[in-house]
């Protein structure tokens, strides 16, 4: 079989999370996604923030100040909108070959999507990016925000 072979197309509720093939390069992946995805989160931001410069200009300058929540808002609604969406991956995530699953084998729904974002900014911002290493001594690869939330990131099929 080769590396891309199929996983097994049951209910992730029934153990196909405990399939090793499905963490085979995934820490790999989550980082190509990650900058995929904060690359995504920054082109979208230009439209934004051309609307804030517009908001600005008919409010006087008192519409600039929303510069200051611009990146962190278009991420939260970038992450919610399709992690927490049907393909349970962003874009970066699909284009890496992974995507989010609950351990307990539910969908991955919009405000369970944006905590999994906002703990991974938190975690690795208070605790330092070492914080990732985390992911060397588990099973599933998972990192601390995975681990508290219940979720695991797999390799698509």
């Amino acid at each position: 079989m080769t590396d891309t072979a199929a996983y097994p197309q049951t209910d992730l509720r029934t153990g196909a999370l405990d399939d090793w093939r499905r963490y085979r390069g995934v820490r790999t992946r989550r980082i190509m996604s990650f900058i995929l995805d904060y690359t995504f989160v920054l082109l979208l931001s230009l439209p934004a923030a051309f609307v804030v410069f517009l908001l600005g200009i008919v409010s006087f300058g008192l519409g600039w100040g929303l510069y200051a929540v611009l990146l962190p808002v278009v991420a939260i609604l970038y992450v919610g909108f399709t992690m927490g969406g049907r393909t349970q991956a962003t874009p970066g995530m699909r284009m890496a070959g992974v995507e989010v699953r609950r351990l307990d084998g539910e969908a991955m729904d919009p405000p369970l999507a944006v905590l999994h974002g906002v703990l991974f900014w938190a975690s690795t911002s208070v605790l330092t990016p070492f914080i990732l290493l985390v992911s060397l001594f588990t099973r599933r690869k998972q990192l601390l925000h995975d681990l508290l939330l219940g979720t695991v990131i797999i390799r698509r099929h």
